[in-house]
């Protein structure tokens, strides 16, 4: 059964974790494509790994099984689980990680995984990327039924994630949820959130409000040739602040968790 796995971890890529991890599933289905969505997510860092498999796992064929490993209570009594959606999968800790899941999606599965012979280890205190999550992701893609592995739960941890919020009927506020690699500033207000207006309206007439500023909506990075902040909504239909060829957040001092509204 010729199915994907990502890895999605906090790991880094000067330690051998990530190549265990990939040895382990192998060594348990040699047929599966293993596709690395990032290893430099910040350390410890749940939240940030919630928003980004959030933002990645849709663009993957039906049925891949989705590794997400950012594990701060590893070798504690937090609980191994996997989610399962409509047409994908999830294995990891239940510590928050899957959170932007839970907050997108009104019909899933949460199974507590207590089948302990599909394990590398039993004992292992410091590895479950390698020793747990790796080989259940391996059993589950070779297409082991969920229930095999354990119990359906609810009291699965959830985290709070910030959502917009529409705060009248021309206005929704919301916040910097994540940061690229560009210093682009990502929010989490979504085109969908603005309802039935054409995308040429809103850029036409919308205002966007950030740390006291007003700042005008592009259609892409290069419609602007200053270091100014500007916005636009990017490829995901994301809010995003920006600088041309330049850092939004070193330029501005932006950083997650900063308020964002747009008034429609």
């Amino acid at each position: 059964m010729n199915r994907a796995i990502t890895l999605l971890t906090d790991f880094g890529n000067k330690d051998p974790f990530v190549s265990q991890m990939k040895g382990v599933i192998l060594g348990i289905n040699d047929e599966v494509q293993i596709v690395d969505i990032t290893h430099e997510i910040s350390r410890h860092h749940i939240r940030e790994a919630a928003v980004t498999i959030g933002m990645s796992y849709e663009y993957f064929p039906p049925l891949t099984v989705h590794t997400c490993v950012v594990d701060p209570g590893v070798g504690s009594g937090r609980r191994p689980i996997i989610v399962a959606i409509d047409d994908h999968y999830f294995v990891g800790p239940d510590n928050g990680i899957f959170s932007y899941i839970f907050a997108t999606h009104d019909i899933y599965q949460v199974i507590h995984v207590r089948a302990d012979h599909y394990f590398v280890r039993k004992d292992s205190s410091t590895c479950h990327g390698r020793d747990i999550f790796s080989p259940v992701a391996a059993w589950l893609a070779k297409g082991v039924p969920l229930e095999n592995f354990g119990d359906e739960i609810d009291d699965y941890i959830n985290l709070n994630l910030p959502m917009p919020q529409r705060t009248s009927e021309s206005n929704i506020e919301g916040e910097v949820i994540y940061i690229d690699n560009f210093g682009n500033a990502i929010t989490n207000i979504a085109l969908k959130d603005l309802g039935t207006i054409s995308k040429h309206e809103i850029l036409q007439r919308s205002k966007v409000l950030c740390k006291g500023s007003q700042i005008e909506l592009k259609s892409y990075y290069s419609d602007v040739n200053d270091k100014a902040l500007y916005a636009l909504f990017n490829s995901n239909d994301m809010l995003e602040l920006f600088v041309y060829r330049g850092s939004a957040v070193e330029a501005n001092g932006i950083k997650i968790g900063d308020a964002v509204g747009i008034v429609v």
